[in-house]
């Protein structure tokens, strides 16, 4: 037996949590709601009880990713604890954007979170699944979730089966 690792790789993409229009804050700099922390909670929460613990966290680095990230990981708390990086192109980034910084992660990591924005984030959902819809037409809702399958490394991923999707509301 070789050891290798054959289960399929688990891709979780998140919209961030619900966040304010504060005027004159910067849209990098934009918090999350009270709505927005509970409902990041409860979607760390549904993550736990289905089995999809991170072993790898991509998280864009505003401030209400970075919100929704601590609230997800504070329900996973004795869980699990992922690597986690902040990687600019998932901030403004198209869905090829986003693929690339996935395309980079170890083949180690079985379980990938990435946390992003809409457009981008709804698109890749879309374009893994090769239009095989299961997303709303109007994308990830706030702090949507959607679960991808594949059986290839990070690095070669280009479609994976979208496994079920799930919009937390606290």
């Amino acid at each position: 037996m070789s050891g290798a690792d054959t289960r399929p790789r688990t891709l979780v993409l998140l919209r961030h949590a619900k966040a304010d229009r504060p005027a004159g804050v910067p849209d990098a700099d934009r918090p999350l709601t009270d709505r927005g922390h509970a409902d990041a909670a409860a979607a760390g929460a549904w993550l736990v009880n289905q089995g999809y613990v991170p072993d790898l966290v991509l998280c864009s680095p505003s401030r209400r990713t970075r919100q929704t990230w601590h609230a997800v990981a504070l329900a996973l708390a004795g869980a699990g604890s992922p690597v986690v990086h902040y990687e600019r192109p998932l901030y403004e980034g198209s869905p090829a954007d986003l693929l690339q910084v996935l395309h980079e992660a170890p083949p180690e990591h079985r379980t990938v979170l990435l946390i992003g924005h809409n457009p981008a984030i709804s698109q890749l959902t879309e374009q893994l699944s090769a239009g095989s819809g299961g997303v709303d037409s109007d994308g990830l809702r706030t702090c949507g979730i959607a679960v991808h399958q594949t059986d290839t490394d990070w690095s070669a991923t280009e479609t994976a089966k979208l496994i079920t999707t799930h919009t937390p509301r606290a």
